[in-house]
């Protein structure tokens, strides 16, 4: 297996065979009971109704029934069924029928591609995309979701930070073509 984390120039080839990689010692087919523990900070899942959380605010999760959830309730059930397991070090797993399905790159992991200051650059270094998403509002162009469907992976560029703030791995909608 090759860690992507200690590898992160791969993430620019066009195509990728996902069977071969892993993020943060674990691979796409995994069970999502073997994410470390202590790295999860965060999740997402089913049973979950109602969030509260955000910058300096403790995450607070509810049911369906209005009763506050733990978070280890939350990641129990995120590994055991469908859902997101957010990690301390920026890294997001995404979980379906209790496996590894996904991986989503994002914060200091991403300044190895800090030499791309604009999205001409980002093209150079990962080829032209198979989709391109225009991300706009209010009239602002907010950035380009670019997804490569050889290798199963979404790579955002930030219009505004002129940076690649996302690259995610798998199973994200839009990965995998039309």
């Amino acid at each position: 297996m090759i860690e992507i984390l200690d590898n992160l120039d791969m993430l620019s080839r066009p195509h990728l065979d996902l069977t071969t990689v892993e993020m943060g010692g674990i691979a796409l087919g995994a069970q999502a009971t073997s994410v470390p523990r202590q790295r999860i900070i965060e999740a997402r899942s089913s049973i979950v109704a109602r969030y509260r959380g955000g910058t300096d605010v403790d995450s607070e999760y509810y049911d369906a029934e209005g009763r506050r959830l733990t978070l280890d309730a939350v990641v129990d059930h995120a590994a055991r069924s469908d859902g997101f397991l957010y990690c301390a070090d920026e890294l997001t797993y995404k979980v379906r029928a209790g496996s590894v399905v996904g991986f989503a790159i994002y914060g200091p992991h991403l300044s190895h591609f800090a030499h791309l200051n604009s999205y001409e650059e980002l093209l150079a270094a990962f080829g032209r995309p198979d989709r391109v998403h225009e991300d706009e509002a209010y009239g602002d162009l907010m950035g380009y979701d670019n997804y490569y469907w050889g290798a199963q992976k979404h790579v955002r560029w930030d219009a505004w930070d002129h940076r690649i703030s996302l690259i995610n791995l798998g199973a994200f909608e839009g990965n995998t073509g039309p």
